[in-house]
């Protein structure tokens, strides 16, 4: 279900005090990493400018790098919001490679990290951070950042607590949403008719107008307007549960 990488994204900013960044591995941080080139991940800053705090998201492969990107842009760091607990997305082992996340970044900066409560044994295994350090959160909890509040949207399916990240019409993705297709369910945790249910009853009602913003550059566009998916990527597309299930399920 996962499509071809495509190419790559610019930084995005808000208007007013709102602040959003959009930051490709590989190519705007750990540039010298070709493992983070070839898997392709974003991550995202959000913040409030008027009050200099930022959130990461996802902050995989050189997590100092990032931070010291938030305050070449005045920013400090606040806390960092996971979208599941996959090596790629929060750090750890994957294969053979040993990807630094959550761990290293705890030690720059001593700061929250938020995660869905039911991703929170799946996090503290793959990244070896305690639960001390982890906030579990439930479905449509928020986060705030200054002035900006971030609305947690749990979207079981690709792990069992994938969420999603809704700012101001923005919607952070992770692996559960992509531009084109949509997350694997074949790995430890994955659950096809949770997928589903997440695509189609918690994110395709969404306004037309939200931006998704995936999790990775599966695509040569760095986002696209969720009316814009609906129309365009089959996995949204309102089939019955059977029906997705055969054709998406396997």
């Amino acid at each position: 279900m996962e499509p071809r990488r495509g190419g790559s994204a610019g930084s995005v900013l808000l208007s007013g005090r709102r602040y959003f960044r959009q930051l490709l591995a590989g190519r705007d941080f750990a540039l010298d990493d070709g493992f983070a080139r070839e898997m392709a991940n974003y991550v995202y800053a959000i913040g409030d400018r008027d009050t200099g705090e930022a959130v990461l998201v996802d902050p995989a492969y050189a997590p100092g790098e990032l931070v010291g990107l938030l305050r070449a842009d005045g920013l400090s760091l606040a806390g960092v919001l996971l979208t599941h607990y996959h090596a790629d997305h929060a750090g750890g082992h994957l294969g053979s490679w040993e990807i630094a996340g959550i761990a290293a970044l705890l030690e720059h900066a001593d700061v929250p990290v938020h995660v869905q409560r039911d991703e929170l044994a799946w996090v503290t295994a793959t990244t070896g951070v305690g639960a001390d350090s982890l906030l579990a959160h439930g479905p449509g909890d928020t986060v705030a950042v200054g002035g900006v509040t971030i609305t947690l949207v749990h979207t079981p399916g690709h792990t069992p607590g994938s969420q999603c990240l809704l700012v101001d019409g923005t919607l952070v993705t992770g692996d559960t949403l992509f531009l084109h297709g949509c997350g694997r369910t074949d790995l430890p945790g994955g659950d096809p008719a949770a997928l589903y249910d997440s695509l189609i009853h918690r994110l395709a009602p969404l306004p037309g107008e939200t931006v998704v913003f995936p999790g990775h550059a599966y695509a040569p566009e760095p986002s696209a307007p969720l009316g814009v998916l609906r129309a365009e990527n089959p996995v949204l597309a309102p089939l019955d549960e059977a029906a997705w299930l055969v054709r998406y399920g396997a």
